[in-house]
């Protein structure tokens, strides 16, 4: 393996997710272009005759946009983008929603998984599907990220950096590596290159490496510690503990486990937690990871409820309670005993509920209590979490509403809330996107005129967060704008979050 010194800015980050691994050598430019840095060459001819060159369509996949959701599922048109710079929409999907709705996620997610057209005005540099990749590993959605760069492919340097690190976050080093062999395209970092070369059993190949990298000073100090311990772990018998990297990349997360100092998970980004999935981890840690990846909706609701009822709670408090009263709940429902199920429901809800994890209980369970007697409070909660599940209409259509509260809640749920009196400011907002079919505002109007739909869903989406967060201004033009977009599902639900926000009369 030849080693080239390049100078220290070739190993600096080159995305906007600032913990990826510098895992990519990117040569600097000195002059000319990046093919050949000396500038074009002499001609060699005094002229050529081009002959006639025959094309055809090779079909509509792009793979600067794919998707994994296809248009008759999605509900998106193809060409959602539009009219939109690339770059424009890149900024948009950037933008921070951690603290918003579950229904907004799960939008977000949609339009990101979409299979989608190309903009119209595309950018050279192709920053839309980085930026759905990022927000995707954002929500700790590793999976589905991985997917989209597989469907692109590896060759480009950013796509190759978030490949590597995704396999190294989902505990497949081999694949890994399997992805650097199979990209001579890229150049991997010399770090990369001596992990790769350990992993695929060529200690002394990575030896060599490490050492001629390190004689040249082609490795940062901390990483020069952590790889002589991971080439050689022997000579680390009795020396003290490597100090914690300040700045964890997937590739030193990976390090620090294998010379036996594994990072906790729990300070680190989101992606992280989905080490702490696997069955090597102790059952508390998976449960921690698991509720904050459900919180983004990157765990299925089945699967945070297998892991809650794994095991018997050892303990009380915080994340035991939580295990403890879930496991209460699943067993009395599965029984059909409605007098255990009036008797745990309520507590479960507030743990849930206090833990951002109550639509994942309404989607376990919201079906089930449906078909329950119950009465009171507990009649209540289920009504409740039945107006947060998919089941919404179905639930809606069999429900007596008591109160001016919940008339309104089953006028969203069917779409239909003219004539309705709303409890408070919040109800009024998204009423008005509900008592008939409203003409578009501003500055939705606009954009959807001039073929940016795809910029005003995104431009709504930040609009509704906000809303539940208080500022109700945007909420009623855009969930018009969804309703209007034939996001008619998409826009009954947010509303009834919005609601269910806060008590209605």
């Amino acid at each position: 393996m030849v080693l080239q010194a390049l100078p220290a800015m070739a190993q600096e980050p080159l995305s906007a997710i600032d913990w990826l691994s510098r895992s990519v050598l990117v040569p600097p430019q000195v002059g000319g272009d990046a093919v050949n840095p000396l500038g074009p060459e002499a001609p060699v001819s005094n002229g050529v005759t081009i002959g006639t060159v025959i094309t055809s369509p090779l079909g509509p996949l792009n793979p600067l946009a794919p998707g994994l959701i296809a248009p008759e599922r999605s509900g998106l048109p193809r060409g959602l983008w539009g009219a939109t710079p690339e770059a424009d929409l890149a900024t948009l999907l950037q933008r921070e929603r951690t603290d918003t709705l579950p229904s907004l996620l799960a939008l977000l997610r949609l339009v990101i998984l979409a299979e989608l057209d190309a903009p119209q005005q595309p950018s050279s540099t192709n920053p839309l599907l980085l930026a759905r990749v990022d927000a995707l590993l954002e929500m700790g959605a590793l999976e589905p990220a991985f997917a989209l760069l597989q469907m692109a492919g590896a060759a480009e340097p950013e796509r190759f950096r978030r490949l590597f690190d995704i396999a190294l976050l989902l505990g497949e080093e081999s694949r890994a590596c399997r992805i650097l062999g199979a990209t001579p395209e890229v150049s991997p970092s010399y770090p990369v290159q001596v992990f790769c070369l350990a992993r695929n059993g060529d200690w002394q190949a990575a030896v060599l490496s490490f050492q001629g990298a390190q004689a040249l000073e082609l490795i940062e100090l901390d990483m020069i510690d952590l790889l002589a311990r991971f080439l050689d772990p022997e000579a680390a018998d009795g020396a003290e503990d490597l100090p914690a990297p300040t700045r964890v990349s997937p590739l030193r997360f990976r390090l620090m486990e294998a010379v036996g100092q594994p990072l906790p998970t729990a300070p680190l980004p989101l992606a992280f937690a989905q080490a702490d999935l696997r069955t090597n981890t102790g059952w508390k840690a998976r449960i921690e990871a698991g509720e904050r990846l459900a919180r983004m909706g990157s765990v299925e609701p089945n699967q945070l409820l297998g892991l809650y009822t794994e095991q018997s709670a050892a303990a009380s408090g915080g994340v035991w309670e939580r295990a403890a009263a879930m496991a209460r709940l699943d067993a009395a429902i599965t029984a059909r005993n409605a007098d255990a199920v009036a008797a745990v429901l309520p507590d479960t809800r507030n743990l849930l509920a206090e833990a951002g994890l109550e639509s994942h209980l309404a989607a376990l369970f919201a079906r089930s209590l449906a078909t329950l007697a119950l009465s009171g409070e507990a009649a209540v909660v289920a009504f409740r979490l039945g107006m947060l599940s998919e089941d919404f209409e179905s639930i809606a259509a069999q429900h007596v509403p008591q109160t001016a509260g919940e008339r309104i809640l089953l006028g969203v749920a069917k779409g239909d809330t003219a004539g309705l009196v709303a409890p408070n400011v919040r109800g009024v907002a998204v009423k008005s996107a509900f008592d008939a079919r409203a003409d578009l505002a501003e500055p939705y109007a606009g954009l959807v005129a001039a073929n940016r739909q795809g910029e005003a869903l995104l431009l709504a989406i930040e609009a509704l967060s906000s809303g539940a967060r208080g500022d109700l201004r945007q909420v009623g033009a855009a969930l018009t704008l969804l309703r209007t977009l034939g996001l008619e599902t998409a826009a009954r639900r947010v509303a009834l979050e919005l609601l269910l926000l806060e008590p209605l009369a």
